[in-house]
């Protein structure tokens, strides 16, 4: 029978990560992330889950301790945010080019300078074009779910990519809300076995990993990978209608998730926490007979664009929120990687909530407001002060 829980994002995680039942865990703190890897060690430290934990020196070894440890056969689990993701960025790369399905909890926070511990997603857009799959959490419930599923995901022979799981720092990572917790038992049977074929350890049967690959096969390792990607949107989308059967909550199509769109001429695409203030707006809109929507993005990597596309074929005006900025070009990533598959529509750029500056419900109307009237193409920063 499942349990509820009031706990933290970052406690969820580590529940779910404790239901995965991993093997390995690296760990190395950074704030908003230190709470995840803190409650993994006191289940190690009970007896309440039996697996290697790796203190290391640093967010580069945790990243390579994790490669190597998956590399052996093992379900591996890691956690960090921010700097501590900039500091993983080279080894990154060779988690995916290995084909390690590393499961990583990240705590979205700003990048410095200057000096910044709240939250926006610059550090994870940032790393958008290293080969993990990343997904977005947008409740606590979520963040249980999504890294359950990452496991499934990442594991799949279809797919063998790590997966990113990400939450807003402070937002999600230190309040608390009701999580259902299932039973480790059904969990594990959700998840199986993992048994890899291409990455173990057996000294009876050795084999290579992490080899170099020149110019004759460097291009075919970039193409394998981005075939996975494409191969992960239907994986993704089959683990997620798998877990809604089994544990009876859904999240839209798994890659993305629709609100109020079938009538909705404005909408507003957006991913993490920011979505639950966002549809207590169109609920409030709505009782007053205003039809505006959101299409919520769960999976950025890889990105859904057919699905995208389809979803708002009935909008005219979509303001696209974003809080990062791509410095050079006054865009978000998710702007930049969405607006040109939408020619038919009026897009416009939002930059929210950078460092962690409150987004109010009086902004989200004024974005739903202001992309009917605002300039194809514009980008606007929401609450900027001025001098």
């Amino acid at each position: 029978m499942s349990e509820v829980k009031v706990i933290t994002g970052t406690s969820a995680a580590a529940e779910a990560a404790k239901l995965a039942d991993v093997d390995v865990i690296a760990a190395y703190p950074i704030t908003p992330q230190t709470t995840c890897v803190e409650k993994l060690a006191d289940f190690v430290a009970n007896g309440e889950l039996d697996a290697e934990y790796i203190k290391v020196e640093s967010e580069h070894s945790a990243m390579s301790a994790s490669i190597a440890a998956s590399a052996t056969g093992a379900r591996t689990f890691t956690a960090t945010s921010s700097q501590g993701l900039a500091l993983m960025h080279e080894v990154l790369f060779a988690a995916a080019g290995m084909r390690v399905p590393v499961v990583m909890m990240n705590a979205n926070r700003a990048l410095s300078a200057p000096i910044n511990i709240w939250n926006d997603q610059q550090d994870s857009l940032s790393q958008r074009d290293t080969g993990w799959i990343q997904l977005y959490a947008e409740d606590n419930q979520e963040v249980l779910d999504l890294v359950i599923q990452a496991f499934k995901i990442a594991e799949d022979e279809k797919v063998l990519l790590p997966v990113m799981v990400n939450l807003d720092g402070f937002i999600l990572t230190h309040t608390v809300e009701p999580v259902t917790l299932p039973k480790r038992e059904t969990v594990l049977d959700f998840i199986g076995t993992y048994e890899p074929k291409h990455a173990y350890l057996d000294p009876k049967k050795p084999m290579t990993q992490g080899a170099l690959g020149d110019p004759n096969y460097y291009m075919e390792t970039r193409y394998a990978i981005e075939t996975a990607m494409r191969n992960a949107e239907k994986v993704i989308a089959d683990v997620h209608d798998a877990f809604a059967e089994k544990f009876n909550r859904a999240y839209g199509n798994g890659l993305i998730e629709s609100y109020n769109l079938e009538k909705a001429e404005n909408v507003i695409i957006a991913m993490g926490s920011i979505c639950g203030t966002i549809k207590d707006m169109i609920d409030l809109k709505k009782k007053e007979g205003v039809e505006i929507g959101l299409l919520k993005i769960r999976c950025y990597r890889p990105l859904p664009v057919e699905m995208i596309k389809d979803a708002l074929k009935n909008a005219k005006n979509v303001a696209i929120l974003d809080k990062s900025i791509s410095l050079g070009m006054n865009k978000g990533a998710i702007y930049a990687d969405v607006a040109s598959h939408l020619k038919d529509k009026k897009t416009v750029n939002y930059i929210v909530g950078l460092g962690g500056r409150d987004i109010t419900s009086e902004d989200i109307l004024g974005i739903y407001a202001d992309v009917e009237t605002s300039e194809d193409g514009k980008t606007n920063w929401v609450g900027l002060k001025e001098e």
